[in-house]
């Protein structure tokens, strides 16, 4: 069989973008002869042109009036992907779960590795639909739908009682959504040819949603502050009646490696499935707060079903994959919220720092540093290191300086003004700790007197929150986000992954999107378009650069846009990686995929900038249909990259034979000249099958170069 058809069949390639067919052929030439920077792989061609593909503005616009998108992954044509895991495939007591996000790379010697993988949320159209072929077991969604309809399809299943036959139905539904949640370890080896495969082994291992659920001994446990929350005698809000364990851990998005060699799992928007509003005692919301909700295209509120406490959810949670029968634990001192991303700072003989944002609009970047210094960064002792510290929130000034203000019970009540975003013309509110301390969640504000009048009522954290000792700095870490909003935190622009430079020791952060919404939205005085714009949609991302202390610089190390308009190809950057020669790569998720003028998500390579920041970026992979790449982890010798393709075909389920749609778009050539593109996408995805009407399925690849070179070919 013919190479290209045989990758064809398995979803990956190295040529899903078809352009104009008399010049096909003339891409390949121009892109290995172009003067531009020497790249090391072929940069695959995107709609978009850019100075990375060779062409002369004339050969842009030719090539660049027709296009056509392929249901693929799609990589440089020197390289390979290889399909490791997906969606379905036995793992340890349980399944590869649904729409896999963070990997991490533990190595076990040269040719073997586990990897840490986890399982974010569920994608009602595509789980429900491709259940039966995938799982081969029946799913009772459309009954359950029907039976919900006349409700709105949201019902508080915590009312129903035991015997009620609605609840065996939610159940048989919420069960297995909760079964392809949470994180999973595998197991693998690489060939004789250095290629990565699956082989099973008794250190792989499942945590699902329900952990401890039928087995109160696999129970989560927490740390830190936290526990005296958990554990009061009394409290204002929802008990759960479990302490200090926790069942089970879910929206665990990205993550990071640690030193010592654990993995830590951040669990991002836990809000779509239990309550996140809290009281000033740090206690939860009840549960008819967050009511089980199951319609075409929604599965929320899977907590309620089971009884399950908000604020025990929105943590860091730590794992050790070399041990399968570990207790995971879930480190309050690390704060809750919308966690997205951690990189952890560990030198001999200084504190440990944990770096991490919450993803939302609005939401802030923090620091934690430890109480105690360590004395060897690959000591496993050290994961008690991150039971005890401060956390921190950063405050950016415009002249490129910041400071980290501490989350503690005698820091002022200082927040950032609405006048703010009204000035720059944003309608966008400000969220603070509700001004009625009987009521749970936030306030929102829109006038500066208002939260003058605010500040004056409440001068401290200590007399926005309850509590003596712990479960006081409990209270406040159980609400973080609204708590460094009240202290002056800066917005910002959805802070989604943290990497520090091997070179510089510098901090990279991913802001995706500058846009607000009605909960909040970015500083303008930070987070400015290229031209100046109040909001930028497209994200960016900056460097930070420690100074001392509590001190640190910042900068735009890339933006994102189109490139006429000051970008560099690619909207809203989303994971990083950096490789030891300090290269980065990032992954990009942006919504409308089907629609927008970027295309398909993607993933890109941006050579290390002498001055820090980056000028040209080349695509290194376009994702399949309705997908994004994320996850993106090296290997030891960074002989290959793991990327995890996360909800292909989320909007329009399986792809059925010859089901696609023509777009028009504007783009521009490299002098800005206009040209009309007719773009052909097909509609929904049977990735990574790749036959008509077979059901997508998330899964993770290796991506290496053929000839087993290292990634950069150097």
């Amino acid at each position: 069989m013919h190479r290209r058809s045989a990758l064809s069949l398995l979803g990956l390639g190295s040529a899903g973008l078809v352009l104009s067919q008399s010049t096909e052929d003339g891409v390949a030439s121009a892109l290995s002869t172009s003067t531009g920077p020497s790249w090391p792989f072929t940069p695959v061609a995107t709609p978009l042109p850019l100075d990375s593909d060779g062409l002369s503005t004339a050969e842009q616009r030719e090539v660049y009036r027709r296009v056509s998108i392929d249901d693929r992954l799609v990589v440089p044509e020197e390289f390979r992907a290889d399909l490791i895991a997906a969606w379905g495939d036995p793992l340890a007591n349980g399944r590869f779960g649904f729409n896999n996000d963070y990997l991490g790379f533990v190595a076990l010697g040269t040719d073997r590795a586990l990897l840490s993988v986890n399982f974010e949320y569920i994608s009602p159209r595509p789980w429900a639909d491709g259940f039966a072929d995938v799982i081969a077991a029946p799913l009772p969604w459309q009954a359950l739908v029907d039976a919900l309809a006349s409700r709105g399809g949201v019902i508080d299943a915590s009312a129903l009682e035991s015997d009620d036959p609605l609840l065996d139905l939610i159940r048989a539904v919420s069960d297995q959504a909760m079964a392809d949640l949470g994180i999973g370890v595998i197991h693998l080896r690489r060939s004789a040819q250095g290629v990565w495969t699956r082989h099973l082994d008794p250190r792989e291992r499942r945590i699902d949603g329900l952990a401890g659920w039928y087995k109160p001994e696999c129970c989560l446990q927490t740390t830190g502050p936290a526990q005296a929350v958990f554990s009061a005698s009394s409290r204002i809000g929802y008990d759960d009646g479990l302490g200090t364990a926790v069942i089970g851990t879910f929206a665990n998005c990205a993550g990071g490696m640690t030193p010592w060699g654990t993995v830590l799992s951040a669990e991002e928007n836990f809000q779509v499935q239990v309550p996140e509003a809290v009281y000033a005692d740090g206690s939860a919301q009840a549960l008819q707060a967050c009511p089980f909700e199951c319609r075409e295209g929604r599965l929320k509120g899977l907590g309620n079903v089971y009884g399950l406490a908000g604020n025990k959810y929105g943590w860091m949670v730590e794992i050790d994959p070399l041990d399968p029968h570990s207790t995971v634990l879930k480190h309050s001192a690390l704060g809750r919220f919308r966690h997205e991303a951690v990189a952890v700072r560990a030198v001999a003989g200084e504190y440990l720092q944990v770096y991490s944002g919450c993803d939302r609009r609005g939401g802030h970047l923090y620091r934690y540093v430890s109480a105690e210094r360590l004395s060897s960064p690959q000591d496993p002792s050290n994961s008690r290191l991150l039971e005890k510290g401060e956390l921190q929130v950063a405050r950016f000034s415009p002249d490129g300086s910041g400071e980290w203000l501490p989350l503690r019970p005698e820091t002022s009540v200082r927040p950032f003004l609405p006048s703010a975003y009204a000035a720059a013309g944003i309608d966008c509110p400000l969220a603070l700790p509700h001004s009625d301390r009987s009521q749970a969640g936030a306030e929102l504000f829109r006038d500066d007197e208002a939260v003058a009048a605010y500040a004056r009522l409440h001068p401290d954290l200590a007399s926005l929150y309850l509590g003596k000792g712990d479960a006081l700095q409990g209270a406040i870490l159980v609400d973080a986000h609204l708590a460094a909003s009240a202290i002056g935190a800066t917005p910002t622009a959805r802070p989604e992954d943290t990497e520090l430079d091997p070179i510089s020791g510098d901090l990279l952060v991913a802001f995706t999107s500058g846009t607000a919404d009605g909960q909040g939205g970015a500083d303008p005085a930070i987070f400015r378009g290229p031209d100046g714009q109040a909001t930028w949609s497209h994200g960016w991302v900056m460097r930070i650069s420690e100074v001392d202390g509590c001190r640190f610089r910042w900068r735009m190390a890339a933006t994102g846009g189109e490139p006429w308009c000051g970008g560099l190809g690619f909207s809203n950057p989303d994971n990083l990686a950096i490789d030891r020669g300090g290269n980065l790569w990032v992954v990009t998720d942006h919504v409308g995929q089907d629609a927008d003028v970027f295309g398909n998500n993607t993933c890109w390579f941006i050579p290390r900038a002498a001055k820090g920041s980056a000028e040209v970026a080349a695509c290194f992979a376009i994702a399949p249909m309705e997908s994004e790449l994320c996850g993106l982890s090296l290997d030891a010798q960074e002989r290959s990259l793991f990327l995890a393709v996360q909800h292909p075909g989320e909007r329009n389920g399986r792809r059925l034979q010859g089901a696609e749609v023509v777009q028009a778009h504007q783009v521009q050539d490299s002098d800005g000249q206009p040209i009309k593109q007719l773009r052909t996408v097909p509609l929904g995805s049977n990735w990574p099958a790749q036959a008509p009407a077979r059901p997508p399925r998330p899964g993770v690849v290796a991506v290496q170069r053929r000839d087993g070179q290292s990634l950069t070919g150097f």
